[in-house]
């Protein structure tokens, strides 16, 4: 079929009386309403209302934008924040027969032998809580946070359990917790995108871009990658020859014709493509100057262990602050290097040197600069670690039935830790906490009845928690 051809098939298919009174983005009374008023008969572009315009919630919000440290690969909770002296006393010890019935491990034989902690455990903040000693940064600000030691998930594989955690369901396709909060709240920032995502570490997370991918909303909200070096993101500069006139001059030509062809389908995709184009424009001058944190004080450099010259985690942390400064609604920053099948104690050390620091210095920055709150930090992987040993002595399987995440901010108890696991960090046995229940609580602090906020798609309403969360109450102040 030649183009010509196309084209015509493609507008004979919208010269049809049924489409007509269906689709026509105008209808007959408004052209009757418009000629009374005396407008013009000549077609006019319509109307573009801003999709990332700051929206109202269902009530007053405690938390305005939300920061999630993603600790892709899984931490192990037995080594980080839940101290067992019994899996101690256990280690090379097979595991009681009832504790593993009926259990299913990734990889290991569940009836491998217990592998005790690593490291040693202490208390600190006026709060007492326990914490490894590969987290000195983090004791320090222990009073902010409030730690749950109680979360389990449906998924005991990376990818699914990590899309889980991030879009409530294990399947791809589905909107992602920074799409649904965008769609909701819009974003206080018109330069920059409402959802900026980072991936730092040894390589990207499992689940890929399905963490911050829009599903089926308009993928104006879907999550922006930004680059951890160099432009933020990439052709942000004008090619050589290019100058501002000229490029100011192409994006109003495209945009003419997709207005055009908007007035024709009615496709919201076209807005958002028009958003997209219009955004990256803004970004031309706002990212890069957001992006150079040389301008930062020494001292804030220093807290963080950021270093302008060379990419890390820590510089990310500190764009995280920049971004919600600017307005940014949600930024989420994927660290992958925590699946510790083997080489346990060597890893573990280098990621908390890699991420303790700046997880600490996030918070406390944060807070003198009377930002947590009204920011939500929220640290954590996609599931646990097994109590039973993998890779001869010195590694863990992944677990579901047990791990730790910890979030500091608005409306949350400071200080506080919430829920227990048994003797061996196996199983929860007080106030477990799903993740559809933390996903509740996190619309719940942004303002949100988490049963209400929905899209319609292929008949039926969506939200992010399915049909299942239910608000985590006890670790609300």
């Amino acid at each position: 079929m030649t183009r010509v051809n196309a084209f015509q098939v493609e507008t004979q298919r919208y010269l049809t009386r049924r489409w007509f009174f269906r689709e026509c983005g105008i209808g007959l009374g408004t052209m009757a309403l418009h000629t009374l008023l005396g407008g013009s008969s000549a077609r006019s572009a319509p109307a573009l209302p801003n999709p990332m315009a700051p929206r109202q919630p269902h009530y007053t919000p405690k938390v305005k934008n939300v920061i999630f440290l993603f600790m892709a690969g899984a931490p192990s909770h037995l080594e980080l924040f839940d101290n067992k002296p019994a899996l101690a006393r256990m280690d090379g010890q097979l595991p009681p027969p009832d504790l593993i019935k009926n259990y299913r491990a990734a990889f290991i034989n569940p009836s491998s032998r217990f592998l005790g902690p690593k490291f040693k455990f202490s208390r600190h903040g006026r709060c007492g809580a326990e914490l490894s000693e590969l987290l000195p940064h983090l004791a320090k600000v222990v009073d902010d946070l409030v730690i749950i030691k109680s979360m389990r998930t449906d998924a005991f594989n990376h990818a699914p359990a990590q899309i889980f955690m991030n879009t409530g369901s294990q399947m791809f396709g589905r909107p992602s917790i920074g799409s649904w909060v965008t769609y909701g709240l819009g974003s206080e920032s018109q330069d920059l995108p409402g959802f900026v995502v980072f991936s730092t570490g040894k390589k990207g997370p499992s689940g890929g871009s399905s963490n911050w991918g829009s599903g089926f909303l308009p993928t104006v909200y879907n999550g922006v990658l930004f680059r951890t070096a160099g432009d933020p993101v990439l052709f942000l500069s004008n090619p050589p020859g290019i100058d501002s006139i000229t490029q100011r001059d192409t994006l109003d030509a495209i945009r003419a014709l997709n207005e055009r062809r908007l007035g024709v389908v009615g496709d919201p995709e076209i807005s958002a493509r028009i958003s997209a184009f219009e955004m990256a424009y803004r970004m031309q001058a706002s990212a890069p100057e957001l992006a150079d944190i040389s301008r930062e004080p020494k001292y804030i450099l220093e807290m963080y262990g950021a270093d302008p010259a060379k990419p890390s985690f820590a510089n990310t942390c500190l764009l995280a602050r920049r971004l919600v400064e600017k307005g940014v609604r949600f930024v989420q920053i994927f660290h992958e290097a925590w699946d510790q099948h083997g080489n346990l104690v060597n890893d573990l050390k280098a990621n908390c040197k890699d991420t303790d620091q700046a997880c600490a210095a996030l918070v406390a920055d944060l807070k003198q600069r009377g930002l947590l709150d009204e920011t939500l930090v929220i640290w954590g992987g996609e599931f646990g670690r097994t109590p039973m040993v993998q890779g001869g002595n010195d590694g863990r399987d992944h677990h579901p039935n047990c791990f730790t995440m910890w979030l500091a901010g608005g409306g949350l108890k400071r200080g506080f830790t919430l829920g227990e696991s048994d003797e061996f960090g196996f199983n929860v046995t007080a106030d477990p906490v799903h993740v559809h229940d933390l996903q509740a609580t996190i619309l719940h602090l942004l303002g949100f009845d988490h049963t209400r906020l929905t899209y319609r798609f292929q008949g039926r309403d969506f939200r992010l928690t399915d049909v299942h969360g239910e608000i985590v109450h006890k670790i609300l102040a």
